[in-house]
């Protein structure tokens, strides 16, 4: 098959033209994808590898973090090959942040769970996902989302990601006494002051600033571009490290063999003890799993397919249920080789404003997912600080979508009001979508206005009264 083939294939397949883009475009949104995401290969293997660094066992921690890095890979590009492939949406999937760190610090930390008893509890919570997806159940809990909380969503994630740009920039940081504040610029002046947290805030604000003079002036790839500029100036600012380049895949992939390839501890999980009381704690964990999950996703699928304009007339989201299969499977998937968590990620968002509109973005994401595996050293190059501004600078764009907000009524501005800010301020989708659901059921039923809350919206609002009030994410 020649080139031109070979293009008249892709354009076909994945209906580029029709979706008013371009091969070249959908490249670019698949590569700015990746790289803003990319973080979560480094991080990753780090925190579910932390509870055994914390307890001491420095050799476990060793492999696994290089059990989980594979893992995450491998998880990765399968979830993000199915959004290509099969529903054909421009979302990459990875293991969740917060997900993650619940995993690790309240699963196995916590509640004394190994490593592989714990992927055994996220392998059931993706089974169950897909169970609940083939029947149409996450449809229907989608559809019965009030227009008042689904239209508070975009702007809501545009927050969300706007304070982890923040965070990751170090230009918001922590404040015993405000909770957060700015970074102080003026500690240039203190000798022992932390430089790197300075510079790398300046670094940020200069890809930031690059990334919105050259949307003004529509140059495509603005935000690639910006991300590639604050990488290149980070260099010589100490922000950009290229000391630690080190090519070590052979010790990744034994440990990964050793570790994590289908090593769920099915027997180790439900072994010993009262065996009525472990069912019930595995299947509190699995629920809380999965609400987390799926109103992450959800919120995610939801706020960027409004961004995409991938929202049919009846205001549902195209190939919904694919994509919602796709998240079911690479969680289950993702067990199976080692990782917590995989979710649709919020940080496709950023491919989605480079222009990506089809699978083909999600294509080229899920291939370098799967080449970052040999090619991790570049892939670290690029620091937080760099692709930081790429996240503040979506959520600009995703923010603006609050216009459609109904204010004007407070049955429906509460809810919204609340699903917007519970996602930046509690770092979670999930939570903005629960307050805003929970709040949209007493207001209008305190309101007398019965027959505007759906029986299915009003037992998902229960369900997670129920989870506040008995399950502990951390």
């Amino acid at each position: 098959m020649n080139t031109e083939s070979k293009t008249n294939f892709l354009d076909k397949y994945f209906g580029i033209t029709n979706s008013k883009s371009t091969i070249r475009t959908e490249v670019l949104a698949g590569l700015t994808t990746f790289i803003t995401i990319a973080y979560i290969l480094i991080l990753n293997p780090q925190i579910l590898a932390d509870p055994y660094m914390i307890m001491g066992d420095t050799v476990m921690a060793g492999k696994v973090a290089n059990g989980v890095f594979i893992g995450t890979c491998i998880g990765a590009f399968i979830g993000t090959f199915l959004c290509a492939v099969y529903a054909k949406v421009p979302f990459a999937q990875a293991p969740g942040m917060g997900l993650n760190a619940f995993f690790a610090y309240t699963v196995v930390l916590g509640m004394g769970y190994t490593y592989g008893q714990a992927l055994v509890i996220v392998f059931m919570s993706g089974i169950f996902f897909i169970v609940i997806t083939a029947v149409g159940l996450r449809e229907a809990i989608i559809r019965s989302i009030p227009d008042a909380v689904k239209t508070a969503i975009t702007p809501g994630i545009g927050l969300f990601i706007t304070i982890i740009g923040l965070k990751n920039a170090g230009l918001v940081v922590g404040n015993p006494a405000t909770l957060v504040s700015m970074v102080d610029f003026a500690q240039w002046r203190n000798p022992e002051a932390d430089m790197s947290l300075i510079m790398g805030a300046v670094v940020a604000l200069i890809g930031l600033i690059t990334m919105g003079l050259l949307h003004v002036k529509k140059v495509k790839g603005s935000i690639l571009i910006g991300i590639v500029v604050a990488t290149i100036v980070g260099i010589p600012m100490g922000v950009t490290h290229l000391s630690n380049f080190s090519l070590d895949i052979g010790t990744k992939f034994s440990d990964f063999a050793e570790v994590s390839f289908m090593k769920m501890d099915f027997a180790g999980l439900f072994q010993g003890g009262n065996m009525l009381n472990t069912i019930f704690t595995v299947t509190m964990l699995v629920i809380s799993f999965s609400l987390v999950n799926m109103f992450d996703s959800i919120g995610t699928l939801l706020g960027a397919a409004k961004q995409s304009g991938m929202i049919d007339e009846n205001g549902e989201v195209i190939r919904m249920k694919e994509a919602l299969m796709s998240d079911a499977i690479s969680t289950a998937a993702g067990a199976m080789v080692g990782t917590s968590t995989v979710t649709t990620v919020v940080e496709s968002s950023a491919g989605i404003a480079e222009g990506g509109r089809t699978g083909m973005t999600s294509l080229v994401t899920s291939l370098l997912f799967l080449g970052a595996i040999i090619f991790a050293p570049v892939v670290g190059l690029v620091p937080a600080a760099a692709t930081a501004p790429a996240l503040i600078f979506v959520g600009i764009l995703m923010l603006g979508n609050i216009k459609d907000v109904d204010f004007s009524e407070m049955s429906e501005a509460l809810p919204a009001f609340c699903t917007i800010v519970f996602m930046p301020f509690t770092y979670s989708i999930a939570n903005g979508v629960a307050l805003g659901l929970i709040t949209f059921c007493l207001m209008k039923i305190g309101g007398k206005k019965f027959a505007e809350v759906k029986p299915l919206t009003l037992i998902v609002s229960i369900v997670f009264i129920i989870r506040y009030t008995f399950m502990t994410l951390g």
